[in-house]
Formats: C-alpha cells, structure tokens, sequence
C-alpha cells in the first residue's frame, strides 16, 4: 500500500518522538531500532523508508529533543518581560517536575556524558541546539541591560545543567529537592530576578 507525503511527515514524526523520548530515559546507545517502531506502533520492516541507520535515527532524534526544548523556553519567555520570562524558566528547570520527568526534560542535560560517545553528526546536531538554546537565553539576558550577556548565558546554562544532573543523580530525595532550590536561589539572585517585595 502507498501512503501520501502528509501520512509519511507524520509517520516520521511519531518515529522522532519515540526515539528522543527513548534517548532521554536510557541513552543513546542504548536505543534499539526494534523498540522504538514498537512504540511508534510500527514495524521494523518500515524503519529505512525513513533512516539509513540507526546512527541517522538517533542524530534526528536529538534534534527533535532540542525542537522541543527550545519550545519550552519560548513559552516561558515569549511575550513576557525578559525578567518574567527568565524567571519562570529558571523555575521551571530547576523544579522537581523537570528533574522527575526525564523523557520529556533537557537534551543537554540528558545527552552530555553520551556525547564523546556519539559520532559526528549527532554531537553537530547536539552542539547547534545547545547554541541555540544558548542565544535564547543570551537574548534575554541582554534584554535585562547585561553587555557581557552571552558569557552569562554560558555560565547560566552550565548552573541550570549541572544543578539538574546533580540532583538527578542524588538518592537522597531531600538533598536533591536542596540542589534544586539552593542553584534557583543563586541564579534568581545572582541575575537580579528576585521576585520584589
């Protein structure tokens, strides 16, 4: 049976999601091509008439990952004051939601470890969405009146990344729960975004 464009798009996408979706909560190397046409509700035959390999798959899936992370972002900034904006996504990612929900959370702090792993065209995917969602929160950044707002973003990335990993990886749920508000705190007041009285 032949299928229109619209059908294969939307195949292809349901293929994306399953695969970033399975990236984010066991890794890339881990990923089977089998398991994720099963989740997709396909069959295995069907995979090449959308990727070559599962190295081609697993690149397309984290640029599906950072898609939905940038989208995230924008519905937390767009529209709003930078300060709002920044604000709501700092609470946002440092929040037990977030670290809870990891096959749905951030590809940069889901993928980073894997990466010197990967091959090259999956770590230039991973490296052109982590500078896009860098130059999101730069351009915030510079909205609040920061000249050197590139290099904050930089900073604030690795403090949101690396305070959600840690608390990830702590067992103890209070400990966590302390990383989570103790890098919030820094970063709304290091970036003047403390609520006002």
């Amino acid at each position: 049976m032949r299928y229109d464009a619209e059908h294969k798009q939307n195949t292809h996408k349901k293929l994306l999601k399953a695969a970033a979706d399975a990236i984010r909560l066991d890794g890339p190397h881990r990923v089977g091509v089998a398991g994720v046409m099963a989740k997709a509700g396909l069959t295995h035959g069907g995979f090449y008439a959308h990727f070559a390999s599962k190295e081609e798959l697993v690149s397309a899936a984290i640029g599906q990952m950072f898609e939905e992370s940038h989208a995230r972002v924008l519905h937390e900034t767009l529209d709003r004051d930078p300060a709002d904006g920044l604000r709501a996504y700092i609470r946002f990612y440092l929040s037990r939601g977030h670290r809870d929900a990891k096959d749905v959370g951030c590809p940069v702090a889901s993928l980073v470890s894997d990466l010197p792993r990967l091959d090259t065209a999956s770590r230039e995917r991973f490296a052109e969405g982590a500078r896009r969602l860098n130059q999101i929160l730069a351009a915030q950044l510079k909205k609040l009146g920061h000249d050197d707002a590139q290099a904050q973003a930089d900073s604030l990335l690795a403090e949101l990344v690396g305070a959600l990993s840690m608390a990830r990886a702590e067992t103890d749920a209070k400990r966590s729960d302390a990383i989570l508000l103790h890098s919030k705190q820094s970063l709304l007041r290091r970036f003047g975004l403390e609520p006002q009285p």
